[in-house]
């Protein structure tokens, strides 16, 4: 593996939704409502598009779903913005065929997630990035996830992976900030996308150049002034949105665990399609949540 080479490219920036998954009545796939979601975030200003995050309940789609997921948003958006695809599994060789499908599907990059479910070491964690790298031409971002995925990424692990050739940054959702700009401190040529709604603000000042934000799927316009008015100058403008931004995400957060969104872009006035239900086990709000929900997003003049 060389240092940095040609495929490093951090030009992927500002607001980064991590679009839903549609699915009709019988949990089949809708990938009309899924393109549509991506088009409703991107006319509304966001930077690009990141399709199989959490959001996009990628554990729960069989290997042709999420090539199609891809496919579909690629063709809708994909002359736009960037799009960078989750290709996220526990295995390499699993891993690998879906950044394949991915780069098939004309996305710009990949994300992926340190292998879950099982324990493994530094040695493992690298060498399941070298055989990615090596398989696809576009670029990969490492996706931190502790909490979901299980296994840490450490600062010395770090170090290794940043020399991969085809390395270009990290998706962090760890909530560490501690970690997070140690991480920066060191391998500051990397680019770093925030992936917590509650720290976007806080990530953006430690030197991320990103967010990855859930509150963008429904309210896209909120996170993109948040993200222009900081690298404008206009922090105290940037720290308001922020605390909005929080609202917006405990209302969203306080039912079924992704449950929220979904609800949330059901009540918004300009969504015309179907976003569906969530695969089971995941749920929706059930309708007392709903009316919470809604109650908020009223009360903060956002419907």
């Amino acid at each position: 593996m060389t240092d940095q080479g040609p495929t490093r490219d951090v030009s992927i920036r500002g607001v980064i939704p991590p679009t839903i998954t549609a699915f009709g009545a019988d949990e089949e796939l809708d990938l009309d409502a899924t393109a549509a979601h991506a088009r409703f975030v991107v006319d509304r200003g966001v930077h690009g598009v990141f399709p199989l995050g959490t959001s996009g309940e990628f554990p729960m789609l069989k290997p042709d779903e999420r090539a199609a997921v891809i496919g579909a948003v690629v063709d809708e958006v994909g002359d736009e913005v960037p799009v960078i695809a989750g290709v996220s599994a526990p295995s390499t060789k699993n891993t690998v065929s879906y950044a394949l499908d991915a780069e098939d599907s004309g996305a710009d990059a990949v994300v992926v997630g340190i292998p879950y479910y099982y324990p493994i070491d530094s040695e493992a964690i690298v060498e399941h990035y070298e055989e990615v790298t090596d398989a696809v031409d576009i670029p990969v971002y490492i996706y931190h996830f502790p909490a979901r995925m299980g296994n840490k990424l450490d600062l010395d692990t770090l170090d290794r992976l940043a020399r991969i050739d085809g390395i270009v940054g990290v998706k962090d959702s760890s909530g560490d900030v501690a970690w997070l700009g140690q991480a920066i401190d060191r391998q500051p040529e990397l680019a770093y996308l925030a992936g917590l709604d509650s720290l976007l603000f806080a990530e953006l000042e430690i030197g991320c150049s990103g967010l990855v934000s859930a509150v963008s799927n429904v309210f896209p316009e909120l996170t993109v002034e948040l993200y222009e008015s900081y690298v404008g100058g206009e922090e105290g403008r940037a720290r308001e949105l922020q605390s909005t931004v929080f609202d917006v995400w405990k209302a969203i957060d306080r039912g079924p665990y992704l449950g929220g969104v979904k609800s949330a872009l059901d009540l918004h006035p300009e969504v015309e399609f179907d976003p569906g239900p969530m695969r089971r086990p995941l749920q929706r709000m059930d309708r007392d949540q709903e009316v919470q929900l809604e109650r908020t997003l009223r009360t903060l003049d956002l419907i």
